[in-house]
């Protein structure tokens, strides 16, 4: 009792403990569940501050209307298109560079004409027609020039608009990777809160395991015990043996002292010890009766609490079944809301569309009124007339144009160069960026002192501000709109965050389920490895008792054998007695004739007296001789007798010793005979015990099987999903690596990642506003182009000037020539007069030709100048037009990495929801498996019970396997003293025929030896005492060793009898043995496939979460290649600018040098035009000095 009230308190030590653990662990996961709600209750306080502040930014605004116009994806067709624009304006350059070949051959035509004209000026001075015809030539080939000119204005005004889209489809990518690296950030966290919530789980468990391996420690330390206090009820049964041993042997000395009345007496005595024993076993076995009830009781409402369990596995199967539902329905429904984006989406798609066609209506008006600006120059340049000027400034511009050709093709080797080492010149390539950014400061600087000299040209486009102000509004609205549109996006963001954080729930406790589940699998393990030691030992016990069965066996046949002899022997004695009781009858028959021969002889002898003294005399002494013969043999027979009744006396104390010896064995098989019906009591009562816990142990195998039915169909539905989860593993497996690589990378530059943000927002702040600063230079450069066409017109008219007082020097040359001609012919003056006349001609002629030569010079110089400016003009539309072309192709590729981006999220979406099913069935299968555990605990529970059951029926076995050995021992010794008496008897027997074969030949003698009536009467009264005597003895031992021999052998029938109906139960014990352990062979062969088909599962999870993180690494390497794709592009992007920078200042410095001409020919204008040839002549070659 003390025992199982301390095992009772140890018990429930061990619950109060495992509850106490059980709300500690409960109350950390409601901690930590409520500190993350804090968390994201105070993220989304956040982030709702920062929209609020964002909200009214101007910048945000501006940011959220060029968003929109961004574009993404399909960066190689991008590339491919941009390759054929590519080809076709490098053949278009081919096609520009052969007309300038053919118009460089026209002006050296032109020259040589020219040259040909001053010769025929020289000779003839008569050229001047064909002069002005060249010159209009040359006019036409300006305007067509000019035309040129505009087209490729147009053009990079299309390229520029193009480049500012790609700043906003820049700005868009630079966003959503923000939002890609928070949830990155985010998914990190929960990562982390999961792996901490398993690391604490797995705590848990060991503190768990700990605890359950010291339960075991103190099991096996009850169980030492226990085996300990066999020994010593061993031991003491032993020491009882002895003492009834010893009891015995008194008993046995007394036995010998007392009489037969005593050995009943004792006999008596012990049937009532005997029917108090077996009273004292009813009364055992009505009290283990009773304990076998209560485990009976016991059994069966365990059995009820497993069906209670059952309904609840069944209730929590049909929850779970309603949780899959809505699940599903849940799935639904995010479809149906990822439709109505997409719809959503495409509509604002096409708002977007109209608005770039709105934008590019505007644009175009804006080219047509270009275009009529222009054209009213054009019409300008007609009016003036003027054709030197031009083509000086056009042979400037070709120099112009082939300097940016030559420096745009420098630009594309460059170019080239650059693209083959950018990623191992991003270092340096910051350091640029951050010189282009002081750069961009400094043309900010100069583009707002332009802004301040170019405030008076604002008024022209005020107009067209009104109509963009109008738009603006539009967009404003449609901004709104906008706006509206995404706080309602963001709301779903933010209930697809919550979602996302119940998933991240869902994993850690999956997670944790399956950190149980592995320890059950482990306990599982460790299980089956006990079952198998169990196995093995049930095995060698099952040898050992298939040993003992044949070695009773071969006993009971050679007890069979000994058994059968002695009823042999029996028969043989009982015939022996049977001829040896007709001797006697025939001898005692034979006795009375001789009795009355003699009384016939006597009284013949005596009645008629008819022999004579002679012949009485001879009778007598032959009856005297025969007397002493008879005498002599009577001693010899006397002497026997003694020996035979020594010899009987012996054999009777013999006899007493072994009927002592065989009543004690006799009461030692008695107790043993008791013991062994206690002992098959008890082993009936187990067996009922065994048979209880089969029909249990069935019971609880066709819950498992029922349970692994549950698990097959599970399966099965798990294999029906195989091919969606298959589909899954491997984009899971590679978003699981891309989310290690995010990880890792964020935790390499999660210190960084702030600096770096607000860098890139400075940064944007400063496009934004570098932008805003070449929005202005734009409109600054139109100006400039509008004063470099005004200084155009005026030195057309300069040039004009010139050209009519050429014109007026030559007519007054002519006049003077003809008047001189004139004096000449009408008044014949003399000859000095004339040659002094002519000397200042030919002077003046000289003056003229000098200057004129100078002219020429400068025209020349002029020529020059236009050719190189045309040049360099070219070159810069070419490089204008790659530019554009590259920002074409940076827009293109900004589109596919936009659409690659989409994609990804697509993707992402996609594998998060296929993520959230295969929670749901992992969840599912958690449930299953820890039914399977709760399972298999019972098992073992009911396992262990039947181990401890075997332990003891094992214990027990071997008590009566040691008592049996004892009883054979005991048997043996029985056989060895009836072998012993039963040669006793047999040498009793031969005597007692040897002293009947000395009998019959007495009685021969006797009847022989009729003459000695007297004597012989005398011997015969002696001798039929002596033989009433010994007959008494031997009919007494007869009598007895038939009785004892009858005893024994009924002894030994009752205990062949009680071995036999033992070997059957020992062969029914066996074959129930036997079926127990095909019973729980079978049942560890289940477990053991159960725990199979556990490991292949959590195998397909592991393998699924590899593939998982495989198709995460894979999308990270995809995300990397296309930021590293997107910094290329920004690279080029700003050599572009850089490039466009550089042209603006070479445009800058030609319209300085523009307004410096204009001036000075204002100022020539100004001086009186008898000195204008002379000013003009100087302004050329200032200009020339200039250039």
């Amino acid at each position: 009792m003390s025992e199982e009230i301390t095992c009772d308190e140890h018990t429930a030590e061990i619950l109060t403990r495992l509850q106490a653990e059980i709300r500690f662990y409960f109350a950390v996961a409601e901690y930590k569940r409520r500190k993350d709600l804090e968390e994201a209750y105070d993220i989304v306080q956040r982030n709702v501050r920062a929209w609020l502040t964002l909200r009214t930014w101007d910048w945000f605004n501006l940011f959220g209307k060029i968003r929109p116009m961004l574009k993404s994806g399909k960066m190689q067709d991008e590339i491919e298109v941009l390759t054929k624009k590519m080809a076709k304006f490098e053949a278009d350059m081919n096609a520009e560079e052969e007309r300038r070949r053919q118009m460089e051959e026209t002006i050296e035509k032109a020259k040589q004409e020219k040259e040909q004209l001053l010769v025929q000026l020289e000779n003839a001075k008569t050229g001047a027609a064909t002069v002005e015809e060249r010159l209009e030539k040359l006019a036409n080939t300006k305007e067509t020039l000019e035309k040129n000119y505009a087209e490729l204005n147009e053009k990079i005004s299309a390229q520029e608009e193009k480049t500012a889209e790609v700043h906003r489809m820049k700005k868009k990518v630079e966003s959503e990777c923000n939002n890609i690296k928070k949830n990155a950030k985010d998914l990190t966290d929960t990562l982390q809160k999961a792996e901490a919530e398993k690391r604490e789980k797995e705590e848990q468990i060991k503190a768990l395991q700990e605890e359950m391996n010291q339960q075991d420690e103190i099991i096996a330390n009850l169980n030492k015990e226990k085996k300990q206090q066999e020994e010593m009820n061993r031991k003491l049964a032993e020491d009882m043996q002895g003492e009834e041993e010893k009891n015995a042997q008194v008993s046995r000395n007394k036995a010998k002292l007392e009489q037969t009345l005593d050995e009943m007496e004792e006999t008596l005595e012990r049937e009532k010890r005997n029917r108090i024993d077996v009273e004292k076993a009813r009364r055992k076995v009505e009290s283990e009766l009773k304990v076998v009830q209560e485990a009976a009781d016991e059994a069966t409402k365990q059995k009820q609490e497993l069906e209670n369990s059952l309904k609840k596995r069944e209730a929590d199967l049909h929850d779970l079944a309603v949780r899959l539902e809505d699940e599903q329905n849940l799935h639904g429904r995010m479809q149906r809301q990822l439709k109505d984006n997409s719809a959503r989406v495409q509509e604002l798609e096409e708002e977007l569309e109209t608005e770039r066609q709105s934008r590019s209506k505007s644009d175009r008006a804006k080219s047509e009124l270009q275009r009529e600006l222009e054209e009213m120059s054009d019409r300008l340049d007609e009016q003036g007339g003027a054709t030197t000027a031009q083509i000086e400034m056009n042979k400037k511009r070709e120099a112009e144009l082939a300097k940016l050709r030559r420096e745009l093709e420098e630009a594309n080797m460059n170019h080239e160069t650059t693209i083959a080492g950018l990623r191992k010149k991003n270092n340096t390539q910051i350091a640029e960026l951050t010189d282009q950014l002081e750069e961009h400061q400094k043309t900010k600087a100069k583009a707002e002192k332009d802004r301040q000299a170019i405030q008076h040209q604002l008024d022209d486009v005020q107009a067209m501000l009104d109509a963009e102000i109008k738009q603006k509004c539009e967009q404003e609205r449609v901004a709104k709109v906008l706006e509206i549109q995404a706080t309602e996006l963001q709301t779903k963001t933010e209930e697809q965050v919550k979602q996302l954080q119940d998933f991240a729930a869902l994993k850690g406790r999956m997670q944790g389920e399956n950190s149980e589940l592995s320890r059950q699998v482990e306990e599982l393990e460790a299980q089956l490895v006990a079952m198998c030691r169990a196995k093995a030992q049930y095995a060698s016990q099952l040898e050992e008792l298939k040993r003992a069965a044949a070695d009773e066996t071969r006993e009971r046949h050679s007890l069979n054998a000994t058994a059968k002899n002695l009823q042999h022997e029996v028969n043989q004695l009982r015939d022996s007695l049977d001829d040896e009781m007709a001797n006697k009858a025939d001898i005692l028959k034979q006795l009375s004739r001789a009795n009355a021969e003699i009384q016939q002889w006597k009284a013949k002898f005596e009645g008629d007296l008819l022999v004579g003294s002679d012949e009485l005399e001879e009778v007598k002494r032959r009856q005297s001789q025969r007397t002493a013969e008879l005498q002599e043999a009577l001693d010899v027979v006397n002497a026997k007798i003694n020996a035979v009744e020594k010899m009987k006396g012996r054999l009777t104390g013999e006899v007493e010793d072994a009927r002592s010896e065989i009543d004690r064995h006799l009461s030692v098989i008695a107790q043993l005979d008791k013991k062994q019906q206690s002992f098959d009591k008890i082993i009936d009562e187990w067996k009922k015990k065994v048979e209880d816990l089969n029909a249990e142990l069935e019971a609880a195998q066709k819950d498992a099987h029922n349970s692994s039915t549950e698990v097959f169909k599970l399966r099965s539905l798990n294999d029906s999903q195989t091919e969606v989860v298959e589909s899954l593993r491997r984009e899971n497996k590679a978003l699981g690596q891309e989310i290690k690589e995010l990880q890792d990378q964020l935790s390499e530059g999660g210190r960084s990642v702030h600096e770096m943000q607000k860098i890139v927002r400075r940064l944007d702040i400063e496009k934004d506003e570098l932008q805003h600063a070449l929005d202005e230079a734009e409109s600054a450069l139109e100006t400039e182009e509008s004063k470099v066409i005004r200084s155009q017109l005026e030195v057309t008219q300069i040039r004009s000037e010139i050209e009519k007082r050429i014109q007026e020097k030559e007519e007054e040359f002519e006049n003077t020539r003809r008047n001189h001609q004139r004096a000449i012919d009408s008044l014949q003056k003399p000859h000095d007069v004339f040659q002094a006349t002519l000397e200042a001609e030919l002077k003046s002629k000289g003056d003229l030709l000098r200057s004129k030569k100078k002219l020429e010079q400068d025209i020349n110089d002029l020529e020059i100048a236009l050719d190189q400016a045309n040049k360099t003009n070219v070159d810069t539309q070419k490089s204008i037009k790659r530019t554009m072309e590259q920002i074409k192709e940076l827009q293109m590729q900004v589109e596919e990495e936009q659409r690659n981006r989409e994609e990804f999220r697509e993707n992402y979406l996609s594998a998060e929801k296929r993520l959230a099913i295969v929670q749901a069935e992992k969840e599912d299968i958690m449930l299953s498996s820890q039914q399977l555990e709760r399972n298999k605990k019972q098992t073992e529970q009911e396992m262990a019970e039947i181990k401890e059951q075997v332990n003891e029926t094992i214990t027990q076995n071997a008590s009566i396997n040691a008592a049996k050995k004892k009883l054979e021992a005991d048997i043996q010794l029985v056989r060895a003293d009836l072998d012993e008496a039963l040669n006793g008897l047999k040498i009793s027997e031969e005597r007692s025929k040897k002293a009947i074969a000395d009998a019959t030949r007495l009685a021969e003698e006797l009847r022989q030896e009729q003459d000695h009536v007297v004597h012989v009467e005398r011997l015969k009264k002696g001798l039929e005492a002596s033989l009433k005597e010994m007959q008494a003895k031997v009919d007494e031992a007869e009598s007895a060793a038939l009785k004892g021999g009858q005893k024994a052998v009924q002894k030994m029938e009752q205990r062949i009898k009680q071995m036999e109906t033992e070997l059957e139960n020992e062969s029914r014990r066996y074959q129930e043995a036997v079926k127990t352990m095909s019973r729980h062979e079978r049942k560890c062969r289940e477990l053991q496939f159960q725990v199979d088909e556990d490991n292949k599962s959590f195998s397909r999870i592991n393998d699924l979460i590899e593939k998982l993180q495989s198709k995460i690494k894979v999308q990270k390497k995809q995300i990397d290649e296309a930021e590293e794709v997107a910094n290329m592009n920004l690279q080029k992007y700003r050599q572009i600018q850089l490039a466009l920078e550089h042209a603006e200042e070479r445009a800058e410095i030609a319209e300085n040098s523009l307004m410096k001409l204009r001036t000075k020919n204002r100022n020539a204008s100004i001086v009186p035009k008898s000195l204008s040839t002379e000013k003009a002549i100087t302004a050329s070659a200032s200009v020339a000095s200039a250039q």
